[in-house]
């Protein structure tokens, strides 16, 4: 039986947009969690209401998340049944709270006991210091100081590729790679190549020869073809050795 801290069974974070302000923002937020195995979405008192229209398109898919979310009207109401709330934000308060990275806050969310919310403000002005002493810690992004300006769906994205990774998430099929070609079917290779080579006077003058013999194996021999790639190629020079045909 797994624990209640395995990453299959840990709670994934309550993700809360603060007086949000624009539909199509609150739709990117949702395309990004959905992304990222996210879809609890909770909204303080949206400046446009809710539904928002714009959200949908936005979205592009993601409608599980719209469908489902919910909306208060004060953040403390949206993180009311929540242990353990992140204030994200990228400016200096002067608090005492804790600053912890998205990957620092997501490997405490996965064994922390309790619901987990991750608050986001609005796009304009970010988290005020009432949303702000909420939270239990400050989640903070090493960004460039000069240009610390994330837009919604970009925090939200951060914050959510971070959870992932604690995750069992299924990863795409690896490609299916065939093994190296034999070295005999290398050697073949070498062979067909220099015999088209030799009656081109490729190997001149012959104090060089050896040397161009050599450097011609490294290039053929670098790539690590497998058979098939060895197949094509040679059927390219056979090809190409042919007398040309007059139609």
């Amino acid at each position: 039986m797994s624990s209640p801290t395995d990453p299959a069974t840990s709670a994934a974070p309550v993700i809360v947009l603060v007086r949000p302000q624009l539909g199509e923002n609150i739709g990117k937020a949702a395309r990004a969690m959905l992304n990222f195995g996210l879809t609890e979405m909770r909204l303080v008192a949206p400046r446009d209401g809710w539904p928002n229209p714009s959200a949908g398109p936005a979205a592009a898919g993601a409608d599980i998340v719209l469908e489902q979310a919910k909306v208060y009207e004060t953040t403390a109401e949206a993180v009311a049944d929540c242990a353990n709330v992140y204030a994200t934000t990228v400016r200096k308060r002067g608090d005492t709270k804790p600053v912890v990275t998205p990957e620092a806050a997501a490997g405490e969310i996965r064994t922390a006991p309790g619901r987990s919310a991750l608050l986001f403000g609005p796009e304009r002005s970010g988290l005020d210091i009432a949303d702000v002493a909420l939270a239990r810690a400050i989640l903070t992004v090493p960004i460039n100081p000069e240009f610390g300006s994330l837009n919604l769906a970009q925090a939200v994205i951060l914050c959510a590729y971070e959870w992932s990774k604690t995750q069992a998430m299924q990863q795409p099929p690896l490609t299916e790679q065939l093994p190296a070609a034999p070295q005999a079917e290398l050697e073949g290779l070498i062979a067909h190549l220099e015999g088209m080579l030799e009656p081109k006077r490729y190997f001149f003058p012959e104090g060089r020869a050896e040397a161009t013999r050599r450097t011609l194996r490294n290039v053929l021999t670098k790539p690590g073809w497998n058979a098939l790639e060895i197949r094509t190629l040679r059927g390219i020079l056979t090809h190409l050795d042919r007398p040309d045909r007059n139609d």
